[in-house]
C-alpha cells in the first residue's frame, strides 16, 4: 500500500538523456556537476535525479522519494542501495543548499563549479556536494575492485537538511523502516573539520531547542504607571534568572550545555505607552545530562518561585545523541590519520545535522571536507581534500566488509 505524502519517481528515457554520466568517477568532475544543480532549499533543479543516475550506472537500485505534507514544501530523495545482505554501510547526506547571498560578491558564478588556486568555488562545494561526490566515487571504485563484496551499501540522500528537514532524512528513514530496510552504520558527510581534512569526527551532537518566554501585563500611560503593569521589568528579572547560573560543566565527551539570549521584543513604538507584553527568545545547545523533557523542566524551576504570569513555548530539534566509538569510528580515524597526517578529534560540538534522526536507526559518525566556507560567500573546496576524501571513503569500504 502506498503511503500517505509519498510518490516513487521513475525517470522517463527523456530525463535520464539529460543526466551527465558517471565517465570515469573522478570526484572533482562530479562536484562540479553537482553544484551545477541550482538546488536552493526546496529546490531541487535535477540534483537527486543525476546522484540516482550515477549509482544506477554503478549497479545500484534506486527509489526517488518524493514527500511532501500540508504547510511544506514537497522535497524530493533518494534511497539507493547495493547488496542483499548484511552487514550494511550507508553514505548519508544532503544535495539542498542555501542562498547565495549577494552575488556580485562572489568571484565567479555560485553554481558553474569553478576552478580558481586548486580550489572549487561555488554553493554546495563544502556542505556538501564535494562529499557526495566523494562518496561516488569511492563506491565506483570499490564496487569495480570487489563486484562480490560480502554485505551491503546505501545512500540516503535528501534536499531538505538546509530547510525544515521535515520531509527529507527523517522521513527516508521512516519509509525504510515500514519497507524492512535496515543498515548498521553510517557516515554523513557534514564538513566537519575546522580548518584542515583530518581534523574531526563527530560522534554525536548536543539537543538544541528554541525558547520564547512571554509576560503578559497590562498597558497604560507612563505618566499613571499605577493604572498599568509593566511587563518588561519582570521580563528582565525571568531572563536573569535563566541565565543566573551554568547548566552543567560538561560531560566525558560534551562541552558544557550553554543557554543564549537571542532576541527580547516589546513591539513598542510609542515613548509614553507601558506595553501590554514582552517577550525574549533564548537557544539552549545542551548535552547528554538532559533530554526534551529534563531541560524543559530545569528552565521551569528556575523562574517558578518568582510568582510572575509567563508562558513559555519550547521548539525541539532534537535530544543529545552519542555514537559510542567502536568499529567503525576507529577504522576511520586509523584512516584519516593515515591518508592526512592528521589524529582527528572525536568531537560533538556544532550544530545539528540529519544525524539526529539517522542515530534511532543505527551507528552514526560524521565526517567531511573543511567547513571554514560553509554558507560564506565564495564558498570552496580544495581539490586536493576532495581527492583525500574520496580515497578516505573507499579504505573505509575495504576496511569494513574485509
Amino acid at each position: 500500500m502506498r503511503k500517505q505524502g509519498l510518490k516513487l519517481q521513475l525517470m522517463s528515457y527523456l530525463e535520464i538523456d539529460k543526466m551527465k554520466s558517471i565517465g570515469t568517477g573522478n570526484p572533482v568532475d562530479l562536484t562540479k556537476e553537482l553544484i551545477g544543480c541550482r538546488s536552493i532549499t526546496p529546490e531541487n533543479d535535477g540534483a537527486i535525479e543525476q546522484v540516482s543516475h550515477w549509482l544506477n550506472e554503478i549497479g545500484f537500485e534506486s527509489n526517488i522519494l518524493n514527500f511532501e505534507e500540508e504547510g511544506t514544501d514537497p522535497i524530493t530523495n533518494l534511497w539507493s542501495h547495493m547488496g542483499n545482505a548484511g552487514p550494511t554501510i550507508c553514505f548519508a547526506g544532503h544535495t539542498d543548499v542555501v542562498p547565495t547571498g549577494n552575488l556580485d560578491e562572489w568571484s565567479s558564478d555560485p553554481f558553474e563549479g569553478n576552478e580558481v588556486n586548486k580550489e572549487i568555488i561555488g554553493r554546495g562545494a563544502a556542505d556538501m556536494k564535494g562529499a557526495i561526490a566523494s562518496f561516488i566515487s569511492a563506491t565506483k571504485r570499490f564496487v569495480e575492485e570487489n563486484p562480490d563484496f560480502p554485505g551491503s551499501i546505501g545512500f540516503i540522500i535528501t534536499g531538505d537538511e538546509e530547510g525544515c528537514a521535515v520531509n527529507g532524512t527523517k522521513k527516508i528513514l521512516k519509509w525504510m523502516e515500514d519497507n524492512d530496510i535496515v543498515f548498521n552504520d553510517c557516515i554523513v558527510g557534514e564538513p566537519t573539520n575546522p580548518n584542515t581534512l583530518g581534523e574531526m569526527i563527530k560522534i554525536g551532537r548536543r539537543g538544541s531547542v528554541n525558547g520564547t518566554i512571554t509576560v503578559e501585563g497590562v498597558q497604560g500611560h507612563v505618566a499613571y504607571p499605577h493604572l498599568a503593569d509593566n511587563p518588561i521589568p519582570k521580563l528582565i528579572t525571568l531572563i536573569g534568572k535563566i541565565i543566573d547560573k551554568s547548566l552543567d560543566e560538561g560531560t566525558n565527551h560534551f562541552q558544557p550545555s550553554n543557554i543564549e539570549i537571542t532576541s527580547i521584543d516589546i513591539g513598542n513604538t510609542a515613548t509614553n505607552v507601558i506595553p501590554k507584553e514582552a517577550s525574549a527568545n533564548f537557544n539552549i545547545r545542551y548535552n547528554d545530562n538532559f533530554d526534551s523533557q529534563k531541560i524543559e523542566k530545569e528552565i521551569h524551576k528556575r523562574i517558578e518561585d518568582l510568582g510572575y504570569n509567563y508562558s513559555i513555548k519550547f521548539e525541539h530539534s532534537g535530544d543529545a545523541f552519542l555514537t559510542e566509538p567502536g568499529k567503525l569510528t576507529k577504522n576511520l580515524s586509523i584512516i584519516i590519520e593515515d591518508q592526512t597526517g592528521n589524529k582527528p578529534e572525536l568531537s560533538t560540538s556544532g550544530g545539528t545535522s540529519d544525524a539526529r534522526f539517522i542515530k534511532n536507526y543505527g551507528n552514526v559518525v560524521e565526517f567531511g571536507l573543511v567547513g571554514a566556507s560553509m554558507h560564506k560567500v565564495n564558498e570552496s573546496a580544495s581539490i586536493e581534500d576532495i581527492k583525500n576524501l574520496t580515497e578516505i571513503y573507499y579504505q573505509v569500504l575495504k576496511k569494513y566488509f574485509y
